[in-house]
């Protein structure tokens, strides 16, 4: 049985101060407080990343990813306030993919920290579109129909960890896979699609209930009215996720998405292996060279308008809306936190409040924005950047 510990900070809710307390990794007590408190400290929900490919220097992609790589990559993310993530496996060879699912879901079973900090693996293709621009930086040469007894075959070397997939519902025999995915529990999620309207509409019947990344992985000019983009923004039933780093969408196009859709909107960073490095040209897996500029951008080197994934984290996204004011701080901490997982499970597993796990974190906000002072995992602290800790 963990010890009791008590937190205290302003409510990002509300900004007024409260006592946190947590015993056996969950939340006990929430309780205002009049005392006036020596920090500005913020407390908040943990971040929960859904689409991540790896981080500074680590590549979830890698052929050459080690089991040790992913549980210091658990240790990177919890730095940057991210408590869940979802590690995601991009288009590639049925071997590699077999491969790559294989060491992630050891490394789960090999440690409880890193068991508990990876909700589960997205798998991202290799059931998208063929052609240019949807296809956006996946390989062409492994880009293939939906095919069930692969997939069983991939969520059996995950050991039933692929929770989320990315597919695009253009393929004849779309319908039939999204059914099947649902009745097994995995999250479907239309992305790097050329699909028409109706194979949208469709795909949303068979019961696929997420956009990955919407106004990424699409072609660079597309119908005025029917198109992909507006099919999936105006459907209810489709939460989208959101890459709000400054240079994967627009502020324009990023405020009709989040205005149009207020309520089912979620935060990702899509942050690739090359987030957390200097910049510079890097050697990628997804074929050829990728730039990584001063001000944060990675595209591919031969086409500098082709971003290849981002170098940013989670929190980063955070910052870029509140600095912006394109949306409040609290309603953007909640696009980066309890959203993902209302998306997930159909209501929010990690609220700020009693009876929750005791994932958190205390923050500041200054000049430089939002940064991590503390992040609290299963009721422990697992980062601390304080020199007392509460």
């Amino acid at each position: 049985m963990s010890k009791n510990k008590t937190f205290k900070a302003l409510d990002y809710r509300t900004n007024k101060p409260i006592s946190v307390d947590v015993e056996n990794g969950k939340i006990c007590a929430i309780s205002e407080i009049i005392e006036t408190l020596d920090t500005n400290y913020f407390v908040a929900p943990g971040l929960v990343d859904l689409q991540i490919n790896g981080f500074k220097g680590i590549d979830f992609n890698s052929l050459d990813l080690k089991i040790t790589d992913v549980h210091e990559i658990c240790n990177i993310l919890l730095e940057k306030g991210i408590t869940s993530f979802y590690p995601t496996v991009i288009t590639n060879s049925s071997e590699a993919i077999e491969l790559l699912l294989t060491t992630i879901s050891t490394a789960c079973n090999n440690s409880k920290k890193t068991d508990a900090c990876i909700g589960g693996i997205h798998l991202e293709g290799p059931f998208i579109s063929f052609q240019d621009g949807p296809r956006g930086a996946h390989s062409k040469d492994f880009v293939q129909a939906p095919d069930w007894n692969l997939f069983e075959k991939w969520q059996k070397a995950a050991n039933g960890k692929i929770k989320i997939i990315t597919l695009s519902p253009e393929w004849e025999n779309s319908t039939e896979f999204i059914e099947k995915c649902i009745k097994s529990g995995v999250i479907v999620s239309i992305g790097h699609t050329a699909a028409t309207t109706e194979q949208i509409q469709n795909a949303i019947k068979a019961g696929a209930t997420m956009s990955t990344h919407l106004g990424n992985g699409c072609h660079a000019m597309l119908p005025r009215h029917k198109n992909y983009i507006f099919e999936q923004l105006a459907s209810e039933k489709l939460w989208s996720t959101l890459i709000a780093d400054g240079f994967h969408l627009p502020d324009s196009l990023l405020k009709i998405f989040l205005k149009t859709k207020p309520n089912k909107s979620i935060l990702v960073s899509d942050a690739t292996s090359f987030a957390g490095l200097p910049s510079g040209t890097y050697k990628s897996h997804i074929g050829g060279n990728v730039e990584l500029n001063e001000d944060g951008k990675l595209c591919m080197q031969d086409n500098i308008d082709m971003l290849a994934g981002s170098a940013q984290s989670l929190l980063w996204c955070v910052n870029q809306l509140v600095k912006k004011q394109i949306t409040s701080l609290q309603d953007t901490w909640n696009m980066a936190s309890i959203k993902p997982t209302e998306a997930l499970f159909g209501t929010s597993n990690n609220f700020l409040e009693v009876g929750y796990k005791a994932d958190f974190v205390l923050f500041e906000k200054n000049i430089n924005g939002i940064q991590i002072k503390q992040t609290i995992k299963d009721g422990e602290i697992v980062f601390s950047d304080l020199i007392k800790n509460s």
